[in-house]
């Protein structure tokens, strides 16, 4: 289940691209689940833990991945309990948060109202209201009444 929070959170890592350079584990780099991000995201393959073949950055490290599929990661392999900031990822990464939700209970903090409207199927509880929603629709109603706020 996805469970959003808007604004400043105890214990969620604002920047998650430099945690994740920190503390990321080299088995989770060649994770099926990591792979496929990298791969649509960064438009990218991952050759092996420290290596990854950029179309157009040409061989990087993992720490050269984009801070979006950072985050990703972590959201889907960190066990620290952590709050990661999704506003550190594009809209494009939105599929796999939903994804990732549909796995594990995935709770997220967010500083902007995403764009979840490529999403189908999509439900989460606002825990800065209680709210459940279970439609862009009804998130975007709801995240704008928390934002005004």
């Amino acid at each position: 289940m996805l469970k959003i929070i808007f604004g400043d959170v105890e214990n969620a890592v604002y920047h998650p691209p430099t945690y994740f350079d920190n503390r990321y584990e080299d088995e989770w780099i060649t994770a099926p689940l990591s792979v496929a991000m990298i791969k649509d995201i960064d438009k990218s393959d991952v050759v092996g833990t420290h290596l990854i073949q950029s179309p157009v950055l040409g061989p990087i490290s993992t720490k050269e991945i984009s801070g979006g599929v950072k985050t990703l990661i972590l959201m889907a392999f960190d066990q620290s309990g952590r709050i990661f900031n999704a506003s550190a990822c594009g809209d494009n990464c939105v599929k796999w948060i939903v994804e990732i939700s549909r796995e594990k209970d995935l709770t997220i903090n967010l500083h902007h109202v995403m764009d979840f409207s490529s999403v189908q199927m999509f439900e989460a509880v606002m825990l800065n209201t209680g709210a459940v929603v279970h439609s862009y629709g009804e998130y975007l109603e709801e995240a704008i009444r928390i934002k005004e706020r």
